[in-house]
C-alpha cells in the first residue's frame, strides 16, 4: 500500500467519526493554546521589564554607602556617610568604564506655587543625571555647571509637579517654594511614567546638587553616586573598575568588607528576567499537562478505533496487507488527529494572545519557536501515544481477527 493511500484511508477513518475525532483533539487544541498563549505572556513581560529598565537607563551603575558594623551591630545603610565629593570627583577623572557620573542627594518636602501644594521629592544633581537617565528636557533648560558652583536656586521639574502646581500656567520663570526655600523654574522635564517599582517618575524636582545640601538638606556627604557605563555589554567592568576606585580611595584592603555598595542595571535585569524565566516555565508546565491529557484522548480512543476495526484488519491482512502497512495506517490516522488539533490550537493560541494585548492590556509578544515547539510536540504527541494502538492493529492474526464480532 502506497503512503498516499495510507493518508486517505486514515482521512476517511476520522471524517467518518467527526464528532469523536473533535473530542479528541479538544486536549491538543487547549494544550497548545495554553502553551502558546503563556510563552507569549511570559515573552511579553520578560520585554515589558526591559523596557521599563531600559527606561531607567540600562547602562546606569548606582552606588550607595554599605552597611557597618559598629560594636557587633550592623548600621543600616541610609545611616553611613561613606560618599563624598572627593568620591564623585575621582570616579569623574578617573574611570575609562563610565560615559558619565553624577552625584546624587535627595530629600522629601512641600512643592507651594499660589493656592498650590504638592508633596514631592527633591534631587540634587548635575546635568549628566539626565544623561544617564534617558530623560531630555521638554520646556526650558537644565541648570549650567556656573549655577552648579554657585548653588544657585534654580529647577527643572517633572510632568507631575507641573500639572499639580501649573494646571493652567506655563511653569517656565515662575517661583515655587521647596520646603521654605524659593526656587525658579528654568524647565519641565518629558513624561516618564512609572518605574519598574511603580514609583511616578515624573513626581520630581532636580535641582543643583550644591543647592540641595546646602538649603535644604544641610549635609555634606553624597546619599548616592549614579553613572552610565560606556555601554551595556561593558557594564561589569565599569562595576569593577568603580570598586577598585572607592575601595583604593576608602583604603579598603585585602578582605576587609567594602563600606559601599555598587549595582549595575545588567543585575536588575537579569534578576528580573530569570525571575520572568521560571514563572514562564511553570506556566507553561501548567498548560503542558493538557497535552500530557490530550495524548492519553488519542491513545485511548486509538484502541477505542481498533477495537472497532478488528475485522477491517483482518480482511486487509488476508488480501496481503504488510504488519508496516496496518501499522502505518494507525500511526498517520493518530499523527493526522495530534497535527489538525495542533493547527486548530495554534490558531486559538495566537487569538487567545492577541485578546489578551488589546482588551486586557497584558503584554504579550509571540516567538516563531513557540509555534514550532507545538507543532514538533503536536507530532511527537501523535506518534508516542499512537505507537501502541497501531502496533496491537498490526501484531493481530488475520483469522482471529476475520472472526471477531
Amino acid at each position: 500500500m502506497r503512503i498516499l493511500n495510507l493518508f486517505k484511508i486514515a482521512w476517511r477513518a476520522i471524517i467518518l467519526n467527526k464528532v469523536r475525532t473533535l473530542l479528541t483533539m479538544l486536549g491538543i487544541i487547549i494544550g497548545v493554546a495554553s502553551v502558546i498563549a503563556m510563552l507569549a505572556i511570559g515573552e511579553g513581560s520578560k520585554e515589558s521589564i526591559k523596557s521599563k529598565i531600559s527606561s531607567m537607563g540600562s547602562n546606569m551603575i548606582t552606588v550607595r554607602p554599605g552597611a557597618d558594623m559598629r560594636g557587633g551591630v550592623r548600621l543600616d545603610p541610609s545611616a553611613m556617610q561613606t560618599l563624598t565629593l572627593g568620591d564623585y570627583e575621582a570616579l569623574k577623572t578617573q574611570t575609562k568604564m563610565l560615559s558619565a557620573v553624577s552625584p546624587l542627594v535627595n530629600g522629601s518636602g512641600q512643592s507651594i506655587y499660589g493656592a498650590h501644594n504638592w508633596p514631592t521629592s527633591i534631587y540634587g544633581i548635575t546635568s549628566a543625571y539626565l544623561k544617564i537617565k534617558v530623560w531630555e528636557v521638554k520646556t526650558g533648560s537644565i541648570f549650567t555647571d556656573q549655577e552648579i558652583k554657585s548653588a544657585a536656586k534654580v529647577a527643572v521639574i517633572g510632568q507631575t509637579v507641573a500639572t499639580n502646581l501649573f494646571p493652567n500656567e506655563d511653569p517656565i520663570g515662575k517661583m515655587i517654594r521647596f520646603n521654605s526655600i524659593p526656587f525658579k523654574v528654568i524647565g519641565v522635564l518629558e513624561k516618564k511614567g512609572e518605574s519598574t517599582f511603580g514609583q511616578d517618575q515624573d513626581d520630581v524636582i532636580l535641582a543643583p546638587y550644591t543647592t540641595v545640601q546646602k538649603r535644604i538638606l544641610a549635609q555634606e556627604y553624597l546619599e548616592s553616586i549614579v553613572a552610565s557605563s560606556v555601554s551595556e555589554e561593558k557594564s561589569q567592568q565599569a562595576v569593577d573598575e568603580v570598586t577598585s576606585i572607592l575601595r583604593e580611595r576608602h583604603k579598603i584592603t585585602g578582605d576587609k568588607e567594602d563600606d559601599f555598595n555598587v549595582f549595575s542595571m545588567e543585575e536588575m535585569i537579569s534578576t528580573f528576567s530569570s525571575t520572568s524565566e521560571m514563572l514562564t516555565i511553570l506556566l507553561v508546565a501548567i498548560a503542558g499537562i493538557s497535552l500530557l491529557v490530550g495524548g492519553i484522548g488519542i491513545m485511548n480512543i486509538m484502541y477505542v478505533s481498533v477495537k472497532e476495526r478488528t475485522r477491517e484488519i483482518g480482511l486487509r491482512l488476508a488480501v496481503g496487507g504488510k504488519d508496516t502497512d496496518i501499522l502505518m495506517q494507525f500511526l498517520i490516522e493518530a499523527i493526522m488527529i495530534s497535527v489538525t488539533g495542533g493547527i486548530i490550537g495554534v490558531s486559538l493560541g495566537l487569538g487567545t494572545t492577541l485578546f489578551i494585548e488589546k482588551v486586557l492590556h497584558w503584554p504579550t509578544a509571540v516567538t516563531s519557536y513557540s509555534i514550532v515547539i507545538s507543532f514538533l510536540v503536536c507530532a511527537i504527541t501523535g506518534i508516542f501515544f499512537g505507537w501502541y494502538p497501531a502496533k496491537k492493529a498490526a501484531s493481530l492474526d488475520p483469522i482471529t481477527a476475520l472472526r471477531y464480532e
